[in-house]
């Protein structure tokens, strides 16, 4: 007799994507699973090892929205960036002096470090327990959160995305500027390359023909103040060069991917761009994230679009082969599921693959054939 395996699920265990994930198993009659929390297991992977050595199917989650594993991840990252590094560090000791501040972006790449390290001692411990699936390998995570990676990855196999720019060709705004004209470039995006959810963004556009003043534009995420700076819900504007360049000068020395803005395409008179959930190498849900202007995430006012609405508009052909293009980032990683993001090209004929997230199916209200993205997921698992 054949037992199905328990799900075991890391993550910070407050959290919506946990507690999501331990209903819907509820609702297609799986048992509870095992539940351990990522602060816990920063401090001690091991402690994994004592549960029983039985099959499981190991469910990793995101580290997001926790102050406690951010601090702690932060700190196991101290010592693991490079000499060389640029950025801003910050010590254990500064972190226990400073105080949790909403939305504070503290040493981004020491936090990514701390993360890398932190997968690589759980990846030690699954190595022990050879009978665990892991649903989302160590290595194709460390992948999917480096855009860099990402982009020479599926660029390679074929996949369009955006032009990007060398990832050691750039060290300075100026010299930003420079690839710009050179490439003839009126706009880019600059993206932390370890960040998730548009965090550490800019949208740069510099058209130097113009008249002094009006030259240049960043439409960020960041919010610099006096106190540091923050990611922000409101989208920042800055037009000055010393503003623009205080911006960049901080992106590029904590690791960025800077590549062609490409335009999206307008539906209604809005941009619009898609979030394509990957599942078992089936484009299996999508939203439509519509906006006034080119970030669409929904946390930053952007909105869900009309799918049907959206694929009326579309030749067949076309929606065809933009989710072939998902499929085939999937194809490139050995996740049960991966999270894309996609963009049309005004004329709705061409598309790019913008990214793709480990973590991108948190997509609440969202059913097919009466199953939520979650209870898709978990009949996945079980029919593998």
């Amino acid at each position: 007799m054949t037992v199905t395996p328990r799900f075991l699920i890391l993550g910070n265990l407050d959290n919506r994507r946990v507690s999501g994930f331990v209903e819907a198993l509820a609702a297609r009659g799986q048992p509870p699973p095992l539940l351990r929390d990522h602060a816990a297991l920063i401090a001690a992977p091991e402690r994994l090892l004592e549960l029983p050595d039985e099959p499981l199917w190991v469910r990793l989650e995101s580290c997001g929205e926790s102050v406690a594993v951010e601090r702690a991840l932060l700190r196991l990252g101290a010592n693991a960036l490079p000499d060389d590094h640029r950025g801003q560090r910050i010590s254990a000791a500064e972190l226990d002096a400073r105080q949790p501040r909403f939305g504070e972006l503290l040493a981004p790449r020491q936090f990514h470090a701390g993360y890398l390290a932190y997968l690589d001692r759980l990846a030690a411990v699954f190595e022990a327990r050879p009978r665990w699936r892991i649903l989302s390998p160590i290595a194709d995570v460390r992948a999917l959160f480096d855009k860099r990676e990402t982009s020479r990855r599926y660029a390679a196999a074929g996949i369009p995305v955006p032009e990007a720019l060398p990832s050691a060709g750039v060290t300075t705004p100026d010299e930003l500027r420079a690839a710009m004209v050179e490439r003839r470039w009126p706009a880019v995006f600059v993206k932390l390359s370890c960040a998730s959810s548009a965090s550490g963004l800019a949208l740069y556009r510099y058209l130097p023909q113009r008249p002094p003043g009006q030259r240049e534009l960043a439409l960020t995420t960041v919010a610099t103040t006096a106190d540091g700076r923050f990611n922000s819900l409101r989208l920042q504007q800055l037009r000055t060069r010393a503003q623009v360049d205080a911006l960049l000068d901080w992106l590029i020395a904590e690791g960025v991917q800077i590549e062609r803005a490409v335009p999206k395409a307008r539906v209604g008179g809005m941009i619009f761009d898609l979030r394509v959930l990957v599942v078992a190498g089936e484009p299996a849900f999508c939203v439509v994230r519509r906006s006034r202007h080119p970030i669409t995430n929904l946390h930053l006012g952007g909105a869900r679009g009309d799918l049907d609405g959206l694929r009326r508009a579309l030749a067949p052909a076309a929606w065809r082969a933009a989710m072939a293009s998902c499929a085939a980032v999937f194809a490139e990683h050995g996740c049960v599921h991966v999270g894309v993001d996609l963009l049309f090209e005004p004329g709705l004929t061409r598309h790019r693959i913008i990214e793709a997230n480990a973590f991108g199916d948190l997509l609440p209200r969202l059913e097919r054939d009466g199953l939520s993205v979650y209870e898709w997921e978990i009949e996945a698992v079980c029919a593998s």
